[in-house]
């Protein structure tokens, strides 16, 4: 599937910096003149407020239930949101993706080649995949701290260890690893700079 836009797409364990790098990605595009659309999953749409909700409410629907809701909320991004802003040529900046659900699926025990085949069927493949690493103790930390509160369900260590073991699976050529225990501008240059040579030197 052919598109003039860009998918870049930031993903790892909760607590590593993602909506922080997002953002700061997003402006560094703004100032180079690029027409720029940030997204994220779980999606505004109904199913994306529904994941949401059941996830602050420490709720955890059987594995495959929740895993078919999040396709749906995925199907609803990809026909409203993603395809049409990549046709029109714009650059899109998404918090997380179908490699986040076939780590955290993939940890509750679903197939993992099944959860990638399905996504990879109707969702369009991302240009670049930057995964943000950090031990899984330092990553719960930083999200007790950031929010004041215990972790969420998504959160917990024995299964954040397990959904980053996953992460840390993933071999595609479209994948950018970067070190997120470095300060978050350190990140965001080498995400910067990373970025100059693979996508934005063709542009």
């Amino acid at each position: 599937m052919s598109h003039k836009g860009k998918l870049i797409v930031f993903e790892g364990i909760d607590g590593v910096g993602k909506s922080t790098q997002c953002k700061l990605l997003e402006e560094y595009l703004r100032n180079r003149n690029h027409t720029v659309r940030q997204l994220k999953e779980p999606s505004d749409g109904q199913y994306g407020r529904e994941i949401r909700k059941l996830a602050s409410q420490g709720q955890r629907l059987d594995p495959e239930k929740e895993y078919q809701l999040f396709i749906l909320d995925r199907k609803e991004n990809v026909k409203n949101n993603i395809l049409p802003s990549l046709t029109r040529g714009e650059m899109i900046i998404l918090d997380r993706y179908y490699f986040s659900t076939i780590a955290y699926q993939g940890a509750l025990g679903l197939s993992e080649t099944r959860v990638r085949e399905e996504n990879e069927s109707f969702a369009p493949r991302p240009d670049i995949v930057i995964i943000l690493e950090l031990p899984v103790d330092e990553a719960l930390k930083r999200v007790t701290q950031s929010r004041g509160t215990k972790a969420d369900s998504f959160e917990t260590r024995d299964y954040l260890i397990r959904v980053k073991s996953i992460f840390d699976s993933f071999k595609d050529n479209n994948i950018i690893r970067v070190d997120a225990s470095q300060s978050s501008q350190e990140v965001a240059r080498e995400i910067m700079d990373q970025l100059s040579k693979r996508v934005l030197s063709n542009l």
